[in-house]
């Protein structure tokens, strides 16, 4: 009697691939650290619900205020995928992954190169699906275009407040003056004299360096507390008009959205006083505009009377 052979075809090997995720949050202020606290929870789940996906390493950056500054855990992650010991990378979206444009196709072309399938959550873009430098110079162009409408609504949030005269620059605090307990400017006796000195002084013939040096006879100490002022700490104080009490507020980006308010907070200068400082400081400039255009004359000012 012949045997009956049954065959049974093996089980496919669960093919398993090493999974890392990448965090990166700008700051490491409070709401910055939750918001990189939710990236690991919602990436470590996303992992998790993919059978054949095994979480290896978690990389994570927390940056600085300055610009530029290095990205260790980004670096590390780069290699480790060059070793193949990671064969997918998942982010939470790609703001999160690169800084820039050029930044992110450098690192992309890198794990290209070494086989790592790139997964962006937020986006819902994977890089197995789509030409890699194709999809980020796309999704580039909508993220700039978005962070200039951000920019935009900025500005014109502290166009609003300016005109309502809610805006805390109007009360920004500077030398010659304190602030009281309600947050408004006072008048600050021993520095309004030493404003009201630089004035008068600089009305009278003194050059910006003899006032320096007036200053450091007498002992003042700058704004900073150095024992020495800088010419440009002069120059701010001669050409502010806070010291009349008025605020003058302009878009450091487009000079748009100006507003002027006078009798902002007490004056320590008057008006004649601080004209005639801007139109003493028109006289000594070695700029000239005459029939061959603007250019510096060759005489320079000296404070040396004759």
């Amino acid at each position: 009697m012949e045997s009956k052979i049954f065959y049974i075809p093996a089980k496919p090997d669960k093919i398993v691939k090493n999974v890392g995720i990448y965090c990166r949050v700008s700051t490491s202020e409070k709401d910055q650290l939750n918001s990189l606290s939710a990236q690991i929870s919602a990436l470590t789940k996303a992992v998790s619900h993919v059978e054949q996906w095994k979480l290896c390493d978690t990389f994570i950056d927390i940056g600085s205020a300055k610009s530029g500054s290095p990205r260790g855990e980004f670096e590390r992650m780069l290699k480790e995928c060059e070793l193949n010991h990671i064969s997918v990378i998942l982010t939470k979206s790609i703001s999160r992954f690169g800084r820039d444009t050029v930044d992110t196709l450098n690192a992309l072309r890198r794990l290209k190169a070494a086989g790592v399938r790139v997964i962006f959550e937020q986006e819902n873009l994977d890089t197995d699906d789509i030409d890699s430098e194709m999809m980020i110079s796309i999704i580039e162009s909508f993220a700039q275009a978005e962070n200039e409408s951000r920019s935009d609504n900025i500005r014109m949030g502290l166009s609003f407040r300016a005109a309502s005269g809610t805006s805390g620059l109007y009360k920004r605090r500077l030398y010659g003056y304190d602030k009281n307990k309600d947050g408004d400017l006072v008048i600050n006796k021993e520095q309004a004299q030493v404003v009201r000195d630089i004035f008068r002084w600089y009305i009278e013939g003194k050059s910006v360096l003899g006032i320096i040096k007036e200053l450091k006879q007498k002992g003042i100490s700058s704004p900073t507390g150095k024992p020495q002022w800088s010419k440009r700490a002069i120059e701010n104080i001669l050409t502010n008009e806070k010291y009349v009490g008025t605020v003058r507020l302009t878009d450091s980006f487009t000079k748009e959205y100006e507003y002027l308010v006078k009798d902002n907070h007490p004056p320590i200068i008057t008006e004649d006083v601080f004209q005639n400082a801007q139109e003493a400081k028109q006289r000594r400039s070695n700029i000239v505009t005459d029939e061959n255009g603007t250019h510096r004359s060759n005489k320079k000012y000296s404070s040396k009377k004759k």
